[in-house]
């Protein structure tokens, strides 16, 4: 057995936490390993967030078309090239997925690309036969998308690692699943021409965010002429002379080109030898760690999706950052994991940050609710029939914003500076006293006035505070 390379730090995974974990970690003077048997970029940049994000683009341009004429324009026929739109991905995400690898080299990490599992606390071997020895070892090896629930006929569906590079574009599709992944692709097909139909276990899409988003979006999907079926799961899928053939509850057949299965998701920790080298994993099968992303084995650590904390592209990388500084930096650094802003990216957007209003009814003794609903300035011409939701989520008691909720146009992009200042615990004084920039969509945050509902909750601890609320007397 040949002797084995010593190193600071391997690690497995070259995802955006493991890459950003080995860049800094080599930047501090450690001698890092990346290990990675597919492609440098993980779910995000190859199969995620980045060439989604680019497919959404590529679906709004049908509206954008329509819209014209409502300014003036006239334009010709259009036709949309679904095999020009893979290869124009495909290359981004390969100059993507190049700067990783360039970056991750100029810092003086090292890559292999090879799969590597560990054997024992500080032992790693390759699929290739190297082995290595490191101080520090960390898993990166993200999620993957899982099968369920159990049909009959899975192998002819497909997950959203296949939907991307589809040979043929297809005209009809079937959406298992009403999560944001679901609900995105939904979206994006829809736009591009297919008919698409979701359907999904619960009452309503979304599970867990506010309630006016999810309701809004619903109808938004609605009036783009998405077919949303609750309490719907398919019962068996069959193939049959070049379709899906898919057997529905109420005994009827839906025939589709494509089944999209986003049920959602699962950590990639099989057959990485993390039991025997003594790492705990939790029932989904995510590695278990702490504040700062240490397993229970002191060498071990695991940051991202594979740690089933938050599943965010930001977070990975955020995680990377503070372990590299903690392990080699000499600056140990745990991460924040509230007031985390996300997006999803359907058509509209929805963004939010913090509370939902349900989760802070649970928590707080008084909840103010502020909310507007309008039809945006660009939709007066283009003749669209679209509203776009604002929404805050106010601690009743002290002022505070607890959420911010939009659905609408660019969402994703107001979510990220309202982030901040939840983050800093601004109040509802601090958001009115800020001056609007006039006209935009945005300008609604600073200037939504007229309260919408108050909750006060029963059997309140705080008799201070229940009595201000019953006088009228404001907070602070």
């Amino acid at each position: 057995m040949s002797t084995p390379e010593k190193v600071d730090f391997f690690v497995i995974g070259a995802g955006s936490g493991g890459v950003r974990a080995g860049r800094i970690a080599a930047s501090h003077g450690a001698r890092v390993v990346v290990a990675e048997d597919h492609r440098i970029g993980g779910t995000c940049v190859i199969r995620g967030c980045v060439p989604k994000k680019l497919y959404v683009y590529a679906s709004r341009f049908a509206d954008e078309f329509a819209d014209a004429a409502g300014f003036g324009w006239t334009l010709g026929a259009t036709r949309f090239d679904w095999p020009a739109l893979v290869r124009a991905k495909e290359g981004e995400i390969s100059r993507l997925s190049g700067l990783y690898r360039q970056n991750l080299e100029k810092a003086g990490a090292r890559f292999v690309e090879t799969r590597a599992r560990l054997e024992g606390p500080h032992g790693i071997v390759t699929a290739d036969g190297r082995r290595f020895e490191a101080e520090h070892i960390l898993v990166a090896t993200g999620g993957r998308p899982t099968l369920h629930p159990e049909i009959p006929g899975l192998e002819y569906a497909i997950t959203s690692n296949e939907i991307f590079d589809l040979p043929v574009f297809p005209r009809r599709l079937l959406v298992v699943g009403a999560g944001y992944i679901g609900l995105e692709f939904a979206s994006v097909f829809a736009r591009l021409g297919a008919e698409v139909t979701v359907a999904f276990r619960g009452d309503q899409i979304l599970g867990g965010f506010d309630h006016d988003m999810r309701e809004g979006l619903a109808a938004a999907l609605t009036h783009a002429g998405i077919t949303l079926m609750p309490r719907t799961l398919p019962k068996a899928l069959r193939w049959s002379d070049g379709q899906v053939e898919v057997a529905m509850p109420d005994g009827s057949v839906l025939s589709v080109d494509q089944v999209l299965v986003a049920t959602g998701r699962a950590p990639n920790t099989r057959n990485l030898g993390l039991g025997e080298a003594g790492v705990e994993l939790d029932g989904k099968g995510a590695v278990k760690v702490d504040a700062f992303s240490a397993s229970r084995v002191p060498s071990v650590h695991a940051v991202g999706d594979v740690t089933d904390r938050i599943n965010l592209t930001p977070v990975a990388v955020r995680e990377g950052h503070a372990l590299a500084d903690t392990l080699f930096g000499g600056r140990p650094t745990s991460v924040d994991h509230e007031h985390v802003a996300s997006g999803v990216f359907t058509t509209p957007e929805i963004g939010s940050v913090g509370l939902a209003e349900h989760q802070a009814r649970e928590r707080f003794d008084v909840v103010d609710i502020y909310r507007a609903s309008f039809r945006p300035l660009k939709a007066t011409l283009s003749g669209r029939q679209e509203k776009v939701t604002f929404k805050l989520v106010v601690d009743g008691i002290t002022d505070r914003v607890l959420g911010v909720h939009i659905l609408g146009p660019e969402a994703g992009e107001m979510i990220q500076m309202c982030a901040i200042a939840v983050r800093m615990g601004a109040t509802k004084r601090d958001f009115d006293a800020t001056m609007a920039v006039h006209p935009t969509m945005a300008e609604e945050i600073v200037t939504m006035r007229s309260r919408s509902a108050r909750h006060v909750r029963p059997a309140s601890g705080d008799l201070d505070a229940a009595a201000r609320v019953r006088s009228g007397t404001p907070a602070g």
